[in-house]
């Protein structure tokens, strides 16, 4: 790309960045606050996007395409039922398209894209389960919908910082997985558990 393309690139990857931080931490935030963390001038942020409707949209759109990446690999995978599954699990966890869902559901309004979209999501979480459960490696009382919402509760894990949160959240996910299995597992989690000292941060009055 020419020097100015790459430059609304970089610009356009710290706007939507900061979005997210800005909005998963307060959906109620002014979009003036995304360009300042950014960093970028507001003018800048409103030549990419008109609104911050518009910019709810495009972080809610690529959530929803990255599940659907997630899934469509991990689905692709036809060698272990449950490796497959677990490798969806996992891969959802990481992407963490669920903390959007739980901070900006009902903040806008969707476009027919995010529905369609939406709605493919939901088709491979049905697929992925239902696989499954056919192979007899999932417990048959569990459903899609506990699965999504396993997926919210791992999103709310947010001590510590970014690396830590994901690392705990993969630790909790390991736990539920074993619970999950059929017949039920028993492995190392991985990470270390949260240290009371860990805990305690959370009643320090935030700066």
């Amino acid at each position: 790309m020419s020097g100015r393309k790459a430059q609304a690139a970089r610009n356009d990857e710290l706007i939507l960045q900061a979005a997210r931080a800005v909005f998963t931490a307060d959906p109620g935030a002014p979009i003036a606050a995304v360009a300042e963390k950014a960093g970028v001038g507001i003018s800048a942020l409103y030549r990419r996007y008109p609104s911050k409707e518009a910019l709810l949209q495009k972080l809610c759109g690529d959530g929803l395409k990255l599940y659907i990446e997630v899934a469509e690999r991990a689905l692709a995978d036809e060698s272990d039922p449950w490796e497959s599954f677990a490798a969806y699990l996992r891969g959802i966890v990481e992407a963490d398209s669920s903390s959007l869902t739980i901070k900006l559901a009902g903040t806008f309004t969707p476009t027919e894209e995010l529905g369609r979209d939406a709605a493919r999501t939901s088709a491979l979480a049905v697929e992925a389960h239902g696989r499954a459960v056919a192979a007899g490696v999932l417990r048959p009382d569990v459903t899609p919908a506990d699965v999504a919402l396993l997926f919210e509760q791992l999103a709310s894990i947010k001590l510590g910082g970014d690396e830590r949160a994901a690392q705990l959240r993969q630790r909790y996910l390991t736990l539920a997985m074993d619970a999950l299995r059929v017949p039920p597992a028993h492995r190392d989690l991985p990470g270390p558990p949260p240290a009371d000292a860990e805990l305690a941060t959370r009643w320090r009055p935030q700066a």
